[in-house]
């Protein structure tokens, strides 16, 4: 693949990222965008469906995760390296989705800030700013030794 070629493929899939962000209100149901944008250690917690909430996150989850998979490919034309990455992601989504609904079926004013957090992971690509760092770091190495 040829840099122009890959710098275009980067381009459309970060765009892709960008765009689930964009338009979050109008793909997804999930109450808390607009509960965590205003002051939430004050109000109560939102009116919510937990299996409809459950179902838009894992869906929001899977795409930012596939387009990140692509990115780490596309990056590092190792497949072992996206196995291990998609490894990480199903581990990550089953550990934080466990948490994430441990706090919506027992919301606690004082659990907030944690649970904001948590539900950040699960919504946006955070893990693709850990893992491109970290495996461009380990690649520099092993070229070095």
């Amino acid at each position: 693949m040829s840099n122009v070629v890959k710098m275009i493929a980067l381009l459309v899939l970060f765009g892709f990222l960008i765009l689930i962000r964009a338009f979050e209100n109008e793909l997804f149901y999930d109450p808390y965008l607009t509960f965590f944008k205003n002051d939430y250690l004050y109000i109560d917690n939102p009116r919510r469906e937990v299996l409809k909430l459950t179902l838009f996150t894992a869906l929001r989850y899977f795409l930012n995760s596939v387009i990140s998979l692509s990115i780490i490919y596309i990056f590092f034309k190792d497949w072992g390296v996206v196995q291990f990455s998609a490894l990480i992601y199903v581990v990550s989504f089953f550990i934080l989705l466990t948490f994430f609904l441990y706090f919506v079926v027992n919301p606690r004013q004082e659990d907030y800030y944690i649970f904001f957090n948590i539900r950040r992971f699960l919504i946006q690509p955070l893990l693709l700013l850990l893992l491109l760092p970290a495996f461009y770091y380990q690649q520099l190495k092993s070229k070095k030794s």
